[in-house]
């Protein structure tokens, strides 16, 4: 008993805590981004190494969360550098030019749903393509300089990704994220250009670039549409009690449901069916149909789902051939537990339709 008492109060005392977990993504969202970007060193591979200032990010995607933690995106993204300096590059010590890359990536995440009250950390990889558009590059100095024609070349690229998420309630399915993106563009891009020798002579000359290294922070927004409503605090005053269920049946059977689902599995259709069978046994005035939901959500939402509940039992009990006069229908929401628990926590007992013949 005192076990007992001790996990209700655990229960009760957690509830209000995971009301304001995010659940997980299902079905249709999309995303923005906007924030800033470290390259590393660029490789030169005929020597020395390019270094660049901090430039802007954006990333905006569509994605499809799987509703079990999973989700999958396309994005799109543009990052702008600027070079600022050449090292280890013989007659050269300055440089200038912008870096800018735009493409297209196919990122899949995980989000560790409830893990933290308010926050959802997550991880993330990606695999894609970049297009690297060098525009004014040059290098120069006391050996002269080299300028590069305005050049797009395009290279594979692959990406990690920590984040995490926290819901903006006022909007359901809207939450503000903050990210990490550690992206990588692999293999070697050439680009044409010009020499100038230090006594002014012009020849045709190329740049070899070799691995693109980039660390992004970004902050954002993420919309996932059809997102649920989050669940409601207790009312401050109950409400009229609701009349109980008609006294002691004769026979009763009891149709479980998921979380948030009026949909029948196949095993409540069979009992559905047991139900439409037994009533044939037995000298009835009337089959009662009523509905229940556990206490996640508000109790208005609740009511309505109930009776979804109870709908859809009562077809079902007339497709297998139960008059329809003969069924009355109720929703009682989340009264009449089948298992008391505190506000705001899904109990899969409580989410049920009673099928009472009498």
């Amino acid at each position: 008993m005192k076990l007992r008492n001790a996990l209700l109060a655990a229960t009760m005392i957690a509830a209000p805590m995971v009301a304001h977990a995010e659940q997980p993504i299902s079905g249709l969202y999309v995303g923005l981004g906007a924030g800033i970007n470290f390259k590393q060193d660029l490789d030169v591979k005929s020597g020395g190494n390019l270094q660049s200032e901090l430039g802007p990010a954006f990333v905006g995607s569509v994605g499809w969360g799987f509703g079990n933690g999973f989700r999958a995106e396309i994005e799109g993204n543009y990052y702008n550098n600027k070079f600022n300096k050449i090292s280890g590059a013989t007659g050269f010590n300055a440089a200038g030019g912008h870096e800018q890359l735009f493409g297209v990536m196919v990122n899949g995440y995980y989000d560790f749903n409830n893990l933290v009250p308010m926050i959802t950390p997550y991880v993330g990889v990606g695999v894609g393509y970049e297009e690297a558009n060098e525009q004014g590059l040059k290098a120069y100095g006391p050996g002269g300089s080299f300028s590069a024609s305005d050049q797009t070349e395009g290279s594979f690229a692959a990406q990690g990704i920590l984040g995490a998420s926290m819901p903006l309630t006022a909007v359901p399915g809207l939450d503000l994220t903050a990210e990490y993106r550690f992206m990588a563009l692999i293999g070697d891009r050439s680009y044409n250009g010009t020499n100038i020798s230090a006594t002014g002579v012009a020849s045709p000359g190329s740049v070899k670039l070799g691995n693109d290294y980039n660390h992004t922070f970004l902050i954002g927004v993420r919309y996932a549409f059809g997102a649920p409503p989050p669940p409601a605090a207790a009312p401050a005053a109950a409400a009229a009690p609701v009349a109980a269920p008609a006294p002691a049946p004769a026979r009763s059977y009891l149709v479980f449901f998921d979380w948030d689902k009026a949909t029948l599995t196949t095993r409540a259709r069979q009992i559905i069916h047991e139900a439409a069978e037994g009533s044939t046994h037995v000298q009835y005035t009337q089959i009662a149909v009523n509905g229940y939901t556990d206490t996640s959500g508000s109790a208005k939402y609740n009511m309505g789902l109930s009776i979804r509940r109870a709908d859809a039992v009562a077809a079902e009990l007339v497709r297998d051939g139960v008059p329809k006069n003969a069924i009355s229908i109720h929703g009682f929401g989340e009264t009449h537990l089948l298992v008391p628990t505190g506000p705001n926590v899904r109990e899969p007992q409580n989410r049920r339709v009673e099928i009472i013949i009498q």
